[in-house]
């Protein structure tokens, strides 16, 4: 056995272990939800765990993603701040917890659930995460998506024509990207962690390929006047979104060649692939872990 192609899912073992006492330690009494209004009738709240994107108006609210769920409670108040109608529809970009945790809260007061059909298959059952070695138990039936969708599907609501369309194999492979197409806005979960690096979920399939290619086809839809809520991160544009991919492509390219020309791990993080991008690593990936993941991406 290759010790060395062990290390990398050593260090996301630590990784989930850390991640996991800090959610236990975590005081959301704390969290505070934040409203930015990035059009008449969307807004993006911030919180802790993925970005949330709401549309308000005459036909109730909408919401992409809900965070976790102690705190559903602080978003449908800063929801209420919005609008006086309720959560009608609630759109899961993917299936982690930190934008799935409140699900179950916000059905349980009338919101349909929608999301593509990985979103319900991985959440209707016990799922394990290999390279963290743990199993995610399955989650209630309330919180399950009830309307899926295999490519793409279309809500007309609130005078917005709202598409949702699947990305393959980025994050996730049950990623799904919101576009609101008469403001101009696209929620892009988390394929886009803007000024951080990604983390992507190997053991439900995502790539470093696949994430660079979500970005690509975001940039398809889009124009320089395009808002983008991103995963993680604050409100983005064109410009940020194509430095991005640059970047990732940049670094993908170099990893890439070395593994394939048989380097460690070590020798990887040796060799300044990550140089410039100190600020990337403020996020929940480091550098270090970033490669990781990408060296684990190149060498299933």
């Amino acid at each position: 056995m290759n010790f060395n192609k062990l290390l990398p899912y050593i260090a996301l073992i630590g990784l989930l272990f850390t991640a996991t006492f800090t959610f236990a330690q975590r005081d959301f009494s704390k969290v505070e939800i934040k409203a930015e209004k990035l059009s008449d009738q969307i807004y993006v709240l911030f919180g802790s765990g993925g970005n949330i994107g709401v549309c308000v108006g005459p036909d109730g609210v909408l919401m992409v993603d809900d965070q976790f769920a102690p705190l559903s409670d602080k978003i449908s108040a800063a929801i209420k701040e919005l609008s006086d109608h309720p959560v009608k529809y609630l759109l899961n970009s993917h299936w982690h917890g930190d934008h799935t945790g409140g699900n179950e809260n916000f059905a349980n007061q009338g919101a349909t659930i929608i999301a593509h059909d990985n979103v319900r298959k991985r959440m209707s059952k016990d799922h394990v995460m290999k390279a963290f070695d743990r199993v995610v138990p399955a989650a209630p039936k309330a919180a399950l998506p009830v309307m899926t969708f295999s490519e793409n599907m279309t809500l007309h609501f609130n005078g917005e024509k709202i598409v949702s369309f699947h990305v393959h194999n980025a994050h996730t492979d049950g990623d799904a990207m919101i576009y609101f197409a008469n403001s101009n806005i696209l929620h892009m979960g988390d394929t886009y962690f803007n000024g951080r690096f990604p983390y992507i979920d190997l053991s439900t399939n995502g790539s470093i390929d696949g994430i660079i290619k979500a970005a690509n086809q975001a940039l398809f839809i889009i124009d320089e006047d395009t808002k983008i809520i991103p995963g993680h991160g604050p409100v983005s544009n064109k410009k940020e979104l194509m430095s991005y991919r640059d970047t990732l492509m940049g670094v993908r390219s170099k990893v890439k060649n070395a593994v394939d020309q048989g380097m460690s791990i070590e020798e990887i993080k040796a060799a300044n692939f990550l140089e410039g991008l100190d600020e990337w690593g403020t996020g929940f990936i480091n550098g270090g872990r970033f490669l990781d993941i990408l060296y684990s991406d190149f060498s299933r």
